[in-house]
């Protein structure tokens, strides 16, 4: 394995965030293609006034946490990926990633969860340290996904947003677990 210098790293982050912005592009560029694309979900002002604990909150400091703004083009699902990330605990790292495709997986299966979750593995395997415990990760996160009630195709998170993030979780039967 090449050591990276510091400048080689920051191409290979530079290469790999156009690639994810390439990706997130198509994806709308699909949304347009099929109508599914909607107009904006998430309006930060509003979250950031709502009580500290709620859904909308919660996403509003995990997003300044994270230091990311909300996906606000495009199809629904992705404008609520963040959102599943607040609502399962998985951070925003490749394994956290691959793990939220696990639970939406586990949840009800798309292909699109498959094809992304491999994405990440990939990437996981590439650009990341070992993770001995990885596949046991996967595997919990998809038993979860399985024993949730959570459909993101029909997650109406606009009448949720004022509600306790404890109270969301406890609707779709997901385990806390917040770990961002």
């Amino acid at each position: 394995m090449a050591i990276l210098t510091p400048i080689h790293k920051s191409t290979d982050l530079d290469q790999q965030a156009a690639r994810i912005q390439r990706f997130l592009n198509g994806v709308d560029a699909v949304g347009d293609r099929f109508g599914i694309n909607v107009p904006a979900i998430v309006h930060l002002d509003y979250l950031r006034h709502l009580p500290v604990g709620t859904l909308g909150r919660s996403l509003a400091d995990f997003l300044a946490a994270q230091q990311i703004q909300p996906f606000t083009t495009g199809p629904r699902r992705k404008q609520l990926h963040d959102s599943v990330h607040v609502l399962t605990g998985y951070g925003t790292d490749p394994v956290g990633e691959a793990e939220v495709q696990a639970f939406l997986l586990g949840a009800k299966f798309h292909w699109a969860h498959v094809i992304l979750g491999t994405s990440f593995l990939i990437m996981i395997q590439r650009r990341c340290p070992p993770q001995p415990d990885l596949w046991s990760r996967l595997w919990m996160a998809y038993q979860r996904g399985q024993q949730s009630t959570f459909d993101a195709d029909r997650w109406k998170i606009e009448g949720q947003w004022e509600l306790p993030l404890a109270q969301v979780q406890s609707l779709y039967q997901i385990k806390s677990q917040n770990k961002f």
